[in-house]
């Protein structure tokens, strides 16, 4: 098997990733069908960069995330980490060490922390299991690895249940941060904090990067974080990319129907400003059941024969704008569409 990385820049890259979940029935628990969760997505992130998954809630965005990091398994695709196909991997001490290279950040910060553990201990555990730094500097790696995440060095021997959630939030990517990873998959990591705390942990992550030049995953369904936090955006619907683009590009110009509908649903601070709300008829189909041809054309108004039948490619447009839409054709962009909407 071929497991090049396809370009160096590029600190992850997915390709045709499919996960299937079986659905069993029966006396004998025989798989009757399959929930696509996620349904041949492909993608790549570069070195020092965040791309940010966008979709509605059951639309696979923890479900990418989660098989990359084989804490599920995949059913198809490649997922390439320096050079390396993690799924390829069969070998656990190899994926073990593979491991450094990539973590994650739960959603909930406190379920994800071991409470009979001491936040010390939360962080420096992997530390000491990948052998990080030696004996003698371990004491030293903790403490500064925790004064970069904000936190006190006397709270090195507390417990998780004596922080705020804020906090929790801070030993999580502590933790993740010791290991040195070249990739994070920051899975709804502010959906659970208060807004202002999660002004604190978006604004931490970016200064994190910065100084360490880590590439993250950030899943969302908040477009506001997202479009603060990213470089280039992924919109996911029924286990599919419908859209990927750069940030500026995918704001300015949104291109896909499903697209056009997350923006306007995203709140304008200004009262006096009008909102071209965009409602979207019907609900998101099943994914053991999802429809034939385009999965969005049963909540889509543009919605043409072709898509009852053919589903859409993800096409390149130009400025790096992929659409998986038959209402663009010829790689070029329906102005008449944007002019009708318009008039709306």
């Amino acid at each position: 098997m071929d497991n090049k990385i396809n370009n160096p820049a590029n600190v992850l890259e997915v390709h045709n990733l499919k996960k299937y979940f079986p659905i069993k029935s029966g006396v004998f628990q025989r798989v009757v069908g399959h929930v696509k969760a996620v349904d041949d997505v492909s993608f790549s992130i570069k070195k020092g960069q965040t791309f940010g998954l966008v979709g509605e809630s059951g639309c696979g965005k923890t479900t990418i995330g989660r098989t990359i990091l084989r804490l599920a398994e995949p059913t198809a695709g490649k997922a390439i980490i320096d050079g390396v196909d993690i799924f390829a991997i069969k070998d656990k001490d190899e994926l073990r060490l593979m491991r450094k290279k990539m973590q994650i950040i739960f959603q909930d910060p406190y379920s994800s922390l071991n409470p009979r553990i001491p936040v010390g201990e939360i962080i420096g555990e992997a530390v000491r299991e990948h052998s990080i730094v030696s004996k003698q500097d371990y004491n030293d790696y903790i403490l500064k690895t925790m004064e970069e995440c904000g936190l006190r060095p006397y709270y090195r021997g507390r417990y998780p249940h004596e922080f705020s959630g804020g906090q929790r939030q801070r030993i999580c990517i502590a933790r993740a941060l010791a290991l040195k990873p070249d990739l994070i998959v920051a899975d709804e990591p502010v959906s659970a904090l208060d807004v202002s705390i999660q002004a604190q942990i978006i604004n931490l992550l970016k200064d994190l990067q910065e100084a360490r030049g880590i590439s993250y995953l950030f899943i969302s369904h908040d477009l506001s974080v997202v479009e603060y936090i990213s470089d280039y955006i992924g919109v996911m619907y029924l286990g599919n990319l419908v859209e990927t683009a750069p940030k500026e590009e995918l704001f300015k110009h949104p291109c896909h129907p499903y697209t056009k509908a997350l923006l306007s649903a995203v709140p304008v601070p200004n009262p006096d400003s009008k909102m071209n709300r965009v409602i979207l008829k019907g609900d998101i189909p099943s994914p053991a059941n999802p429809p034939s041809g385009c999965k969005f054309h049963t909540r889509c108004k543009y919605v043409m024969d072709i898509c009852k039948t053919d589903q859409p490619a993800l096409l390149d447009y130009g400025n790096e704008h992929f659409i998986a839409c038959h209402l663009y054709k010829d790689g070029k962009l329906d102005k008449d569409l944007d002019a009708e909407e318009a008039e709306e």
